[in-house]
């Protein structure tokens, strides 16, 4: 039973982790908590489940498109709420604000569109496969959402520290100006890195809709609230901290469902954030003077 929990935990910590990556590259890139994340990942879920309903799409389909309707919608959000600010000199709070404000319009459009409605993918979407092994049991969609979190982290480092478009991202992210004079478009590199946090968010949003079988307009919301336990926990900007905060919360909260309470789940996530914070106040992987960087793991 206890084996099974915490396959189950790792299972719930992959797709925190799926979820918290492009929160965690958007913040360590550009130094934005955007509080409208948890809408793209609404959104993008949306647009999948549009797809494979609509047009009877299979699954690698209505992934793709909801890749496409969150990286969108996320370059979107950057051109009408961040990048005037950004041209001001505004200071980082008003980036929360704009973003809580694109937050509520982009909740309450989504809540007219689906009537308040909890809507589920078609049950030929995704093939329900479950294996066994010394007892264990888990599906083919749960593994696919851990493999998903490993080779997005191990993707996400690959390209920020072995590729030309990494140095320059993460040129932009210490600083515009200096990236400017080197010849880097710093404009043109925040469209890309705010098109990829979208699409992490939508494909996230697909996963994790097929996986509870649910999506609705306020299913971005406790993700969201996750988010910035895992971000912190594992370290600001880090992407492999993401994934350990994500497994960790995972974990954590799956094995109090089974054997505190529901309620206390929350709970006890934010006392070992606590804990961690006091002996590491920069969390498990960051760096002191370096929490607002995208993070060399």
């Amino acid at each position: 039973m206890l084996v099974q929990q915490l396959l189950n935990g790792l299972v719930v910590g992959g797709t925190f982790a799926v979820f918290a990556l492009g929160f965690t590259l958007l913040f360590g890139v550009n130094h934005i908590l955007n509080m409208a994340y948890g809408t793209v990942f609404m959104w993008g879920a949306f647009a999948g489940l549009y797809t494979a309903t609509t047009f009877d799409a299979s699954f690698v389909l209505s992934l793709v498109v909801g890749m496409l309707a969150g990286g969108l919608l996320s370059v979107l959000l950057d051109l009408l709420a961040f990048r005037p600010l950004r041209r001001r000199g505004a200071p980082e709070f008003s980036y929360i604000l704009s973003s809580i404000g694109a937050s509520i319009a982009l909740v309450a459009l989504a809540q007219k569109a689906s009537n308040t409605a909890v809507w589920q993918f078609p049950a030929d979407t995704f093939p329900v496969v479950v294996f066994e092994f010394l007892g264990l049991q888990i599906q083919l969609l749960q593994l696919i959402i851990l493999a998903s979190a490993l080779l997005l982290v191990a993707g996400l480092v690959h390209a920020l520290y072995h590729t030309g478009f990494g140095r320059r991202i993460r040129c932009v992210a210490h600083s515009e100006g200096t990236a400017q004079l080197l010849g880097i478009n710093a404009q043109w590199v925040n469209v890309q890195v705010f098109f990829i946090s979208g699409a992490l968010a939508g494909f996230a949003g697909v996963l994790i809709g097929l996986a509870f079988n649910s999506v609705h307009f306020l299913m971005g919301e406790p993700f969201l609230m996750r988010a910035f336990v895992i971000i912190i926990l594992g370290g600001l900007g880090s992407i492999a901290g993401s994934l350990v905060g994500g497994v960790v919360i995972g974990v954590v909260q799956t094995l109090a469902y089974a054997y505190v309470s529901s309620a206390a789940a929350d709970a006890i996530a934010f006392v070992i954030l606590f804990v961690i914070i006091l002996i590491r106040p920069t969390g498990l992987f960051g760096k002191p003077g370096a929490v607002m960087r995208v993070q060399r793991q």
